[in-house]
């Protein structure tokens, strides 16, 4: 059971574990009960038919002959024919015309109890037997000594099925008790569960809540046993911003430690023969390029799965879509927009723009007259969201070959256009770092479509 439970939540676990187990004692419970009460239930039976016996015991030793008839032993239906209540007195190995018994016997004789090599006398015997008319007893034997007159064996039988009945009754009763309280248990531990694990599911949305971005630390009050993890996890959170804030620092001054140096060397190529000087700006650039490449991707690995930060995804896209704009008018572009209202990243806003950016200038670049940017929600799996940002161009598009080799760094297709060849590489970067992915694909609009998945999803 605990390999089938192993992935379930504690409260099914609890609650599975609970009812299993008050099943089985509830179970052996009933049954020890059970078998209790028929014992019970057979003894005094026993005892009813042993007051037979000793009343027919006392008519038998009372001054007279032994062998007369005993008369009426009290209960009207040992009078009745087959009525299952018997009783039989004779001596031991006596001939069947030489044994008395009830009229209720009807010439018929009941079994024997006495062992066939028994040499005791004066034991009194219980047990089970058939009537004349198949139907089972429950019979005493008596064994009784009138001295002179000698030894007399004495039976008394009555129906079995009464001690059967009884049982059954009990055993109903029983389970109908039993299904209520084990039902009553159920419930009360449902409610017992659902109350002891409420600080832990707290906390599940306190974390929730940080994930999401609408809080920043652990809310709340919690039991003494589940204080101390909240407690943890705020320092841990708290740890984790100082290491991201010192990261960003050193990100930031090892940023502005080369680019100085790199400026000076341009500037200085000035004073150098035109070849030179051309050849030594062209290095600077790609250093420069390089450098902020890996500091770009040093700065988003330290971001990159950050609780707490979201960003909406609306407002930056349509910040983005203005600016290319204006930036690519001289080609009459229309960049529009689809995003789904309430969409946000679960990340940094610059990577957020950086990636966008990065894919909204390349198909605007490339585009005839057409740009559209899309956002939606991926519905594949409700336990890890995630949405697309998809950005069609209607320009002239690429081969799959040629897709493939845009994605890798430093390559550009056509020299003509400016540019790094480093843009859709980081943005493949970026989105690797925060577990999403980048593909390029054919458009509707004839050119090329990028689909950037990221993790995020709706309000």
């Amino acid at each position: 059971m605990s390999d089938r439970l192993a992935g379930r939540s504690i409260a099914v676990r609890l609650a599975a574990s609970a009812l299993f187990w008050s099943f089985v004692i509830l179970l052996i419970a009933g049954l020890i009960l059970s078998a209790l009460y028929r014992d019970n239930t057979e003894r005094a039976f026993d005892q009813r038919l042993l007051v037979y016996a000793n009343t027919l015991a006392s008519n038998l030793v009372a001054p007279g002959d032994p062998d007369r008839d005993l008369g009426p032993v009290g209960d009207p239906r040992f009078e009745l024919p087959f009525s299952g209540w018997y009783w039989q007195v004779g001596r031991p190995g006596a001939a069947p015309v030489d044994i008395r018994s009830s009229k209720s016997l009807f010439g018929g004789q009941l079994p024997s109890l006495v062992p066939p090599d028994d040499k005791n006398f004066g034991q009194v015997r219980r047990g089970y037997g058939n009537a004349p008319d198949e139907r089972e007893l429950r019979v005493i034997e008596r064994d009784i000594d009138v001295g002179e007159d000698g030894r007399f064996i004495i039976r008394v039988a009555g129906p079995a099925d009464e001690i059967a009945t009884d049982a059954r009754r009990f055993v109903l009763a029983l389970l109908v008790t039993f299904t209520l309280l084990g039902l009553a248990l159920g419930f009360t531990t449902l409610l017992q569960i659902r109350f002891g694990l409420r600080p832990l599911s707290n906390l599940r949305a306190a974390l929730g809540a940080i994930r999401r971005g609408e809080a920043d630390r652990v809310a709340g009050e919690y039991p003494r046993d589940i204080a101390p993890l909240a407690t943890d996890l705020n320092l841990l959170l708290d740890t984790n911003r100082e290491i991201l804030d010192r990261a960003r620092t050193q990100v930031g001054n090892l940023a502005h430690a080369l680019k100085t140096p790199l400026s000076i060397v341009v500037n200085e190529a000035e004073n150098a023969p035109e070849e030179v000087a051309t050849r030594i700006r062209e290095q600077a650039g790609l250093m420069r390029d390089q450098v902020n490449y890996y500091l770009d991707r040093a700065r988003a690995a330290a971001l990159a799965g950050t609780l707490g930060t979201l960003t909406e995804i609306e407002p930056i896209i349509a910040g983005l879509t203005r600016t290319f704009a204006k930036i690519y008018r001289d080609k009459d572009l229309s960049i529009e927009m689809a995003i789904t209202p309430g969409l946000r990243f679960r990340g940094e806003r610059q990577d957020l723009e950086e990636m966008a950016g990065n894919l909204i200038d390349n198909a605007a670049k490339w585009a005839a007259g057409k740009v559209l940017v899309e956002g939606t929600v991926n519905r594949a799996d409700p336990q890890r969201p995630r949405f697309f940002l998809i950005i069609d161009d209607d320009g002239p598009g690429l081969p799959e070959a040629g897709r493939v080799e845009m994605l890798k760094r430093g390559r550009r297709l056509d020299e003509t256009k400016p540019g790094s060849g480093l843009g859709l590489s980081i943005v493949s970067d970026l989105a690797a770092l925060y577990g999403g992915t980048l593909r390029l694909d054919a458009s509707p609009l004839g050119g090329l479509r990028a689909v950037l998945e990221l993790p995020g999803g709706l309000n």
